[in-house]
């Protein structure tokens, strides 16, 4: 019989979620390094080198990836030989885990989760609970899979109830393109196929902790349909050219993965789940002799690419652009942004929105500015801001009319596509959307030189803060054209691919 003490476990679910905040998964890293190698969109591969950046800026300071620091997601596969020492449930063990995690002082990590998520949406301030799934295997051990799963990416998670005879592959390839770019590819797809619904976007999701190794299975070739499937679907979904961030490219995903479950006659349960450039997980097993215990991995593993951009880059000075200014702007173009910017996402939105409808006059003025989407983690030592990558620019569409007509916005940065109608007010008003990489939360942070809260302190990372910036790099999305990269590069990008396909059959 195998003892488990409760301090064991909540110490090993703290310390793995430091570990996965700041170390990406080194086979991650060399999927993204090979990508970044082969890309050949300018685009892309920019945004490509961002996110290598990032990552070794982390994996060296010990900050987040991403401002984005997940809700935790904790699956336990428990020995039938295993007993527990300290009085808690497995629950309150994992929870208090989190919790010490996320308030750690030398790496403090954003609480994102929400109770009451359909009325007040209160934030438990320190992450907690933690969504926790549960098997009771043979054996004396407890094995433990901890991954952090981003917002964006979940957001874009799918489900449907397929028919029998109907193409898994044909879903899948109707449904990615609808996940736009707010889940930051390129990324892993993980697929669940079979059981009962809750069942496939389980599956879904434990495809997603399983190694990346598409090339491997390449090479020695499938020996299941769930491998024919993997194979099947990497190509084509490739093919669809979305590429790095949404902006057009050969990868859009490094790997597929599929787990499927014996399901009734009458159906076909089907569930796709993305993980971003943030993908965060790590395994460890517990046999009650302790802890357990992280090995750094090895620096080499990151490519060493300095941070430049190349070709043609626009500085612009916030504090003194126009709207003329913005119409020499076009969709693609690489900027550098200096001056003060606002900030804000979906709750400083929303009630900004309905002060507007309500005739009271809002706490900051927007007229003539530019908003960013963005939560930041909290600044540690002589830091001005903790990680601030952006968050998805789609979630504010509804608003964003209101905001550029009656607030005076002219500018706004997240990361992703923009929907049809925010496209048209942008048209209209003469505005743009631009786009800061996901995924790069760090580097971008290293860019902003002054903040200051400024409305709003009860919201906490939702607040409406003013940052001093410079330098930061971003790409028009939407210019005041209303041409959209996100519509343009994707389209060019997966006819050439098309035309390479051709070429090489014929």
């Amino acid at each position: 019989m195998t003892v488990i003490r409760a301090e064991d476990l909540t110490r090993s679910v703290a310390d793995a979620l430091q570990y996965i905040s700041y170390y990406h998964p080194p086979d991650f890293i060399r999927a993204m390094a090979a990508a970044y190698e082969r890309e050949e969109s300018p685009s892309a591969k920019a945004a490509l080198k961002q996110v290598l950046v990032n990552s070794r800026m982390c994996a060296l300071g010990k900050r987040p990836i991403c401002q984005d620091t997940g809700i935790v997601n904790v699956f336990l596969d428990v020995g039938m030989g295993v007993s527990w020492e300290g009085g808690a449930s497995v629950d309150e063990m994992v929870n208090e885990g989190v919790r010490q995690a996320f308030l750690h002082p030398d790496n403090v990590l954003r609480g994102s989760i929400m109770s009451d998520p359909d009325g007040a949406r209160a934030n438990t301030r320190d992450n907690t609970p933690a969504v926790i799934h549960y098997r009771i295997v043979p054996g004396d051990r407890l094995s433990v899979e901890v991954a952090a799963k981003g917002g964006g990416s979940e957001a874009k998670a799918k489900f449907a109830m397929l028919n029998p005879s109907d193409s898994v592959v044909d879903w899948v390839l109707d449904v990615v393109p609808t996940m736009g770019a707010g889940w930051c590819p390129p990324g892993l797809l993980g697929v669940g196929i079979g059981g009962t619904p809750e069942k496939a976007m389980l599956l879904a999701k434990e495809a997603l902790m399983e190694p990346i190794d598409i090339h491997d299975l390449v090479a020695r070739g499938p020996s299941s349909r769930a491998d024919e499937l993997r194979l099947e679907l990497f190509d084509k979904v490739n093919a669809l050219g979305i590429g790095a961030q949404g902006l057009g490219g050969l990868t859009t995903v490094l790997d597929v993965k599929v787990k499927d479950h014996p399901t009734h006659a009458a159906n076909k349960p089907v569930a796709v789940i993305p993980n971003c450039t943030a993908t965060r997980h790590v395994h460890f097993e517990l046999d009650g002799s302790g802890p357990a215990e992280f090995a750094p991995p090895d620096l080499d593993d990151w490519p060493d690419i300095a941070f430049e951009l190349e070709g043609d880059v626009r500085r612009v000075d916030l504090d003194t652009v126009t709207r003329a200014d913005l119409a020499e702007w076009r969709a693609g173009e690489t900027l550098l942004l200096s001056g003060k910017l606002l900030t804000g996402r979906d709750a400083a939105h929303k009630r900004l929105v309905d002060m507007i409808d309500r005739g009271e006059p809002l706490p900051v003025d927007f007229r003539g500015r530019f908003i960013y989407y963005v939560g930041p983690v909290d600044p540690v030592r002589d830091e001005v801001v903790g990680p601030a990558g952006p968050t998805t620019a789609t979630r504010m569409d509804k608003f964003s009319r209101t905001m550029l007509e009656q607030a005076g916005v002219i500018g706004m940065i997240g990361k992703g596509e923009r929907g049809h109608e925010c496209i048209e007010a942008i048209r209209d008003n003469g505005a743009v959307s631009l786009i800061a990489v996901g995924g790069a939360a760090y580097l971008v942070s290293k860019a902003i030189v002054q903040a200051r809260r400024i409305a709003f302190e009860d919201l906490g990372m939702e607040a409406i803060d003013e940052f001093e910036v410079r330098d930061m790099p971003v790409t028009v999305s939407v210019d005041a054209r209303g041409e959209s990269v996100h519509i343009a590069g994707p389209k060019e990008w997966s006819a050439r691919i098309a035309d390479r396909i051709e070429t090489v059959e014929a």
